[in-house]
């Protein structure tokens, strides 16, 4: 008995945590970010607008029109693809915030046939 009351209590308290999420902080600034490719660590930044995302990142500049679902997640179409690939839009979601950062993940906004939907991870920082 003592043990069924202990896990109630423990499934009461798990499900009550819930993540910070002030998203509308971060809705619009100017933002860095790093990353890997084959094993080589990069960072790059952005600047994001109510509806416009600017990447700079390995001497390129990279634009994209963004269209906010809620606060915490939005869609994000690149504005002249250079592939097939590029013209798919991704689905951006904010899981959690700090005072300076924020934690996403994202994903193809529309899942491709006969394959599975990869879902990244990342962290944003606010640039000052």
């Amino acid at each position: 008995m003592k043990r069924i009351l202990a896990l109630i209590i423990g499934i009461c308290l798990y499900g009550c945590y819930s993540n910070e999420r002030n998203c509308k902080d971060f809705k619009e600034g100017t933002f860095s970010f790093n990353y890997s490719v084959n094993g080589e660590k990069h960072s790059g930044k952005f600047t994001r607008t109510e509806d416009l995302n600017i990447d700079y990142f390995e001497g390129k500049v990279d634009s994209a029109s963004i269209r906010w679902i809620n606060d915490c997640e939005f869609i994000q179409t690149k504005i002249n693809p250079q592939s097939r690939a590029e013209e798919a839009p991704i689905h951006m979601k904010i899981l959690s915030t700090t005072d300076s950062s924020y934690t996403f993940e994202y994903k193809l906004a529309v899942k491709k046939p006969n394959s599975t939907l990869r879902v990244e991870k990342g962290t944003a920082y606010v640039i000052r």
